[in-house]
């Protein structure tokens, strides 16, 4: 059964970077769509940015121009690539994958910037 984990979160002052990864443990990412959702307490879970099999992107409007989502197929992992965070951007982040008509979620990531 594919798995996912991520890695690369952690402590960071309002203003600097990150960077999230996420490896399967199947080689099934070049044929499903991966992504970021992330969830704040007391707020809902929210899609923060994906990366389809072609290479196409999406990203909320809250993190575009500071996030940048990519993939490296032939090491089966996708990072997420976080600049300029912000206090609001501090949350629990969530990858996934889409392949086959499933979706596999890994076990989270803390992600906390201080002001």
């Amino acid at each position: 059964q594919v798995q996912l984990v991520e890695s690369g979160g952690g402590l960071v002052q309002a203003g600097g970077s990150l960077r999230l990864s996420c490896a399967t443990s199947g080689s099934i990412l070049s044929v499903g769509t991966m992504g970021w959702h992330r969830q704040a307490p007391g707020n809902k879970r929210e899609l923060v940015a994906f990366i389809s099999s072609s290479g196409g992107t999406y990203y909320a409007d809250s993190v575009k121009g500071r996030f940048t989502i990519s993939r490296d197929n032939a090491k089966n992992t996708v990072y997420l690539q976080m600049n300029s965070l912000k206090v609001e951007d501090t949350a629990e982040y969530y990858c996934y994958l889409f392949a086959y008509g499933s979706t596999i979620w890994g076990q989270g990531t803390q992600v906390t910037v201080s002001s």
